[in-house]
């Protein structure tokens, strides 16, 4: 054994052999305890770990001290009050509403909702999500205002939901709060009626699920022996109180008369224990280190966090991920359904040691969005290694199957539009930098959404260099300066030439020549169609099986426009809509381009190196 863990072994034997004090020495004080249970209104029946009143404090877990005046059961966490409306032992769930906005829109002091999440966390079974109050802003948004008296005069205020979270955003406002409502009344809240103001207080009033977590297991033992669960205050740990004594676990650990057996039962115990103390230790620190990440977030982004999953909850609505329908590069896509019956897709991260951070960020690029043509992240799961993303599920899968059955033009200008809101729509831009048919969903009405940000990347609009690390995409639409930046900086117009590349997909070009030109080391499809088409003026018949010629040739310009060497050259996606929306007869002729990015396309790319690029203003 490692001669450093040989003291920890004999501190365990020790606390082994030792006999705690006893709290309950006698049978009367063991059925004292156990007939003494917390009342308070029409809540009753509260046994461990709640303590407070008539339940003395060695009865309770030091965390879940409740206070009862007026028929009415508070309780304190992380220095913040809560009123306590319903208890589930069987579940262990609590229901609470926040006391300082009981009946109270403006309370005195605002603050977030917190919790201590050692011993509670939001309930993973309930349906509650946030909304976010806005205290003292400078202006109004009507219907959703509500009043606040300060200092004699009135403030503007209001609240949003998830649904309508972007109506906060560049709204100057002294205090910003965020608290979990039931999800079915943030839903009508969503949509404002006259009554609007009642329904918010009585939101509020309602409150939230959590769940709370004090020693279940070993409770759970000492129950079924016949005891009496407890807290030994001095000893900081669980107690069982018997009618025999107290214990540690149970009611069935002989301590008082084989103690010695006990020793050495423990000895070897220990050594079992210490054999996987180090990788539990580390476990432990990474579940730690995702906590912080993950609270660190939700925290920071409010209402515009979407909802967090436990990877139990993963598995129970993909039901044990059994209906497979994607698999790419970073992970599997599986099919599941939420408990409200709604349909969903769940990806799957790979398990990597890669910190965090990067996870969240991608989570947080997707729930700055809201956009008709950019895919709806629902939730996300991070437990240690264990990554998934939830969105919402497009029947029709990807354009990339789409393409390959029959062809199509149809959602290019909603792709367009998309690149055109993750650019300049947001606060903060987004580069996707893997923008490819397999990433592009298709809802029930075939309208396009752009999916998969997991190599987006976040910048402000007025920053004029970022540090990227590797080179991001898939090959086959990857633009030139991505590999070297002697062809220009990294920006925007990256995204322009992968969607370039795809526009010439879309319009039947790339798949009825590549396959002829990927033979040849002296061609490439963009020479094929520049010379074949625009130079000679050729038809199109032996490119493309669309019928309508017109658009077919609008979409190969604009892709060429799109995949120019030089960024500077390319479009921005505003000009491409303009183009598709527009007459042929206003599009230019581009360019013969000079350099296509390499040939084998489909497979995803990230190398190893790191280069510096540059973001580049807006066309």
């Amino acid at each position: 054994m490692d001669a450093k863990l040989l003291p920890l072994t004999l501190i365990i034997s020790l606390v082994l052999l030792s006999i705690p004090s006893s709290v309950c020495q006698i049978d009367q004080q063991y059925q004292t305890r156990r007939q003494t249970l917390l009342q308070c209104g029409n809540i009753r029946g509260l046994g461990y770990p709640f303590w407070g009143g008539n339940r003395n404090a060695s009865c309770g877990h030091p965390g879940f001290e409740l206070n009862c005046q007026n028929e009415v059961l508070r309780l304190n966490i992380s220095s913040m009050v809560y009123r306590v409306l319903e208890i589930n032992n069987t579940t262990r769930t609590l229901r609470v509403a926040r006391e300082d906005l009981w009946d109270n829109l403006c309370p005195r002091v605002l603050t977030n909702t917190t919790l201590n999440l050692t011993i509670f966390d939001y309930s993973s079974a309930a349906s509650d999500e946030n909304i976010t109050l806005y205290y003292g802003c400078t202006i109004a948004i009507p219907p959703y205002n509500f009043s606040c008296s300060v200092n004699g005069g009135n403030s503007w205020n209001f609240y949003v939901t998830r649904e309508n979270s972007g109506l906060g955003n560049g709204i100057t406002c002294n205090s910003v709060i965020s608290v979990p409502v039931n999800q079915t009344a943030a839903r009508a809240l969503a949509t404002p009626t006259m009554m609007s103001m009642n329904l918010l207080q009585e939101s509020l009033n309602n409150g939230f699920s959590i769940q709370w977590s004090a020693n279940n297991d070993n409770c759970n033992l000492c129950v079924q022996s016949g005891g009496v669960c407890g807290y030994n205050q001095a000893s900081g740990s669980f107690s069982c109180y018997c009618s025999n004594g107290t214990h540690q676990y149970t009611c069935d650990d002989d301590r008082n008369g084989n103690g010695v057996s006990i020793g050495i039962a423990g000895i070897v115990v220990s050594s079992i224990v210490i054999f996987n103390i180090r990788k539990r230790s580390r476990l432990h620190k990474v579940n730690k280190e995702s906590n912080h990440i993950v609270n660190k977030f939700l925290l920071a982004h409010g209402s515009l966090a979407p909802k967090r999953y436990k990877y139990s909850q993963i598995k129970k609505i993909t039901k044990s991920f059994t209906d497979k329908i994607g698999q790419g590069g970073y992970g599997i896509v599986y099919k599941g359904k939420l408990p409200d019956g709604q349909l969903i897709a769940v990806k799957v991260l790979n398990e990597n040691d890669e910190n965090g951070e990067e996870f969240i960020k991608e989570v947080a690029s997707i729930s700055r969005t809201s956009h008709v043509n950019i895919v709806n992240l629902l939730g996300f799961c991070y437990e240690g290694k264990k990554r998934a993303l939830v969105y919402e599920f497009m029947p029709n899968k990807s354009l990339d199957k789409f393409i390959r059955k029959s062809g199509s033009q149809g959602p290019k200008v909603g792709v367009a539009r998309g690149l055109e809101y993750l650019h300049r729509g947001c606060k903060t831009r987004i580069v996707h930098f893997d923008i490819k048919p397999q990433n592009i969903l298709l809802d029930q009405d075939f309208c396009p959404k752009i999916s998969d940000f997991g190599l987006a990347k976040l910048f402000k609009k007025k920053q004029s260099k970022i540090s990227m690390l590797g080179t991001r995409g898939t090959i086959g639409y990857i633009a030139p300066e991505v590999f070297s930046r002697n062809f220009g900086g990294v920006s925007h117009k990256s995204d322009v030439y992968s969607y370039g590349m795809m526009l010439l997909e879309m319009a039947g070009a790339r798949k009825n020549i590549e396959i002829e030109a990927i033979q040849s080391s002296e061609d490439y499809f963009p020479d094929k169609i520049y010379e074949h088409v625009l130079l000679k003026n050729k038809k199109l018949d032996d490119l493309i099986t669309e019928e309508n010629e017109e658009t077919a040739r609008k979409m190969l310009l604009v892709g060429l426009w799109c995949i120019q060497t030089a960024p500077s050259e390319r479009p921005s996606m505003t000009k491409v809509v303009e183009m598709l929306e527009g007459s042929i007869q206003s599009i230019q002729i581009p360019p013969k381009p000079v350099l296509s990015s390499p040939r084998l396309s489909g497979q995803q790319f990230s190398s190893s190196f790191s280069v510096i690029v540059e973001a580049e203003n807006s066309n």
